[in-house]
C-alpha cells in the first residue's frame, strides 16, 4: 500500500522505516524542508535517528497534499499541534481514510484528546491510535517492540495492525481509545517527576513510588473520561510508564534531572532541543483533573514546578506530608 505520514520528526520517521520494512511505499512530509531533502537525497534524516539508513521506498514530499491524500495516514506531530495539521490536511481527506494518532498529549485550550480532535474536524475519517512503550530510536533499528493499537472499530484496528504488524513491531489490538491515549499522555508528566527525584538523589524507592501512585492517577482521569481501568495494565499503560519513567533515553525523565538541578525551570526547558510532550500535558491533565473532580497530586505538583513557578521542594515536602491513605486498586478519584 502507498502509506502517508504527515511529521518527519525522529517518531514519525521511525514509523516510516516500520512501514517500509513491510513492503508498504512511504509518502512523508514535513514543514522543514531540510529534512525532505535530505530523505530523499541521502536516506537519513538529517539530525534525529543517527546511523539509520532509510528504505529507498520512503519519500519526502514537498507538497502536503501529495501525502494527505493516501488512504492511510499517520499523524506524527507534536500533540500541541495536533489542529493545525489536521486543519492542513482535512481538504484532501476523502470519506474512506484512516487517520492514525501518533501523538501522545492532551491539548490545552479544550483538554480534548487526540482523537477527538480527529472526530471533530474530519468526521468522515476513521480513527485509530497508536501507543506503548517506543523510543523511535530502538523501532528504527528494528529492535523487538510491543505497542497498543487502539480503535472503537475492530475493523480499523485489525487493518492497521495488519498494515504496521511484523516479527519485531507486535501490535496489540484494544477498543479504549480513550485510556490508551489518557495513559500515554499523563505517563510523561509522571516521567517528569520520575527525573526530577532522580536528579534530587531519592533513589530507586522513591521512583518506584512515584510509577505506582502515578498509574492510579492515570487510572482516574481514564474512567472519569469514559476509559476503562484495566487499560492501565496494557502496553500503552504500565508498560509505556514502566518505560519513560526509568530511561534516559526519555525526554521527559531527562528533563525532569535537569529541572532538578538547574537554577532555573525556564532555562531546562530552553536547553533541551526538541519537543517535550509533558510540559504543555502538565498544565492539559491539571485543568482535566480541576474540571473532573480528580485527585492527582504527582501531576499537579508537576504542573505547578512547570507553569506555576512553585519551588520544587515545597511540592515535594507537600506530597510527602499528606495524610496516609488505604492502598486501593479501584481508582478512587481521592488518594
Amino acid at each position: 500500500m502507498q502509506i502517508g505520514i504527515i511529521g518527519a520528526g525522529a517518531w514519525g520517521m521511525a514509523l516510516a522505516t516500520v512501514a517500509a520494512r513491510n513492503g508498504h511505499n512511504v509518502s512523508i512530509w514535513d514543514p522543514a524542508r531540510e529534512i525532505v531533502d535530505t530523505v530523499n537525497r541521502e536516506h537519513r534524516h538529517p539530525f534525529a535517528l543517527p546511523g539509520i539508513t532509510l528504505d529507498p521506498k520512503i519519500i519526502g514530499k514537498e507538497r502536503l497534499e501529495e501525502v494527505a491524500i493516501e488512504r492511510i495516514l499517520l499523524l506524527a506531530v507534536p500533540a500541541q499541534s495536533m489542529r493545525s495539521a489536521l486543519n492542513l490536511v482535512s481538504p484532501h481527506i476523502t470519506g474512506d481514510t484512516i487517520v492514525v494518532v501518533c501523538a501522545k498529549g492532551i491539548e490545552i485550550e479544550t483538554g480534548a484528546l487526540m482523537s477527538d480532535l480527529v472526530t471533530a474536524l474530519i468526521p468522515h475519517a476513521g480513527v485509530a491510535v497508536i501507543s506503548g512503550p517506543t523510543f523511535a530510536d530502538e523501532v528504527a533499528r528494528g529492535l523487538p517492540t510491543a505497542v497498543t493499537l487502539a480503535s472503537s472499530d475492530s475493523s480499523i484496528g485489525h487493518n492497521i495492525a495488519a498494515i504496521l504488524g511484523y516479527r519485531n513491531f507486535r501490535t496489540y489490538l484494544t477498543d479504549d481509545i480513550i485510556g490508551a491515549q489518557v495513559a500515554g499522555a499523563v505517563k510523561n508528566v509522571l516521567a517528569i517527576a520520575c527525573g526530577i527525584a532522580d536528579g534530587r538523589s531519592f533513589g530507586d524507592n522513591a521512583r518506584s513510588a512515584v510509577i505506582t501512585r502515578g498509574a492510579a492517577e492515570i487510572g482516574r482521569l481514564t474512567i472519569a473520561l469514559g476509559g476503562k481501568s484495566e487499560t492501565i495494565m496494557s502496553l500503552s499503560g504500565i508498560g509505556d510508564l514502566v518505560l519513560t519513567c526509568t530511561s534516559q533515553q526519555s525526554r521527559n525523565y531527562s528533563l525532569g534531572r535537569e529541572i532538578a538541578t538547574s537554577k532555573s525551570v525556564a532555562d531546562a526547558i530552553k536547553r533541551c532541543s526538541s519537543t517535550v510532550e509533558g510540559v504543555p500535558t502538565a498544565a492539559s491533565v491539571a485543568n482535566l483533573s480541576l474540571r473532573h473532580g480528580i485527585s492527582m497530586p504527582i501531576t499537579m505538583a508537576v504542573n505547578a514546578i512547570l507553569h506555576d513557578g512553585a519551588d520544587i521542594d515545597a511540592e515535594i515536602t507537600g506530597l510527602l506530608v499528606r495524610p496516609p491513605g488505604p492502598e486501593v486498586f479501584g481508582w478512587e478519584t481521592t488518594g
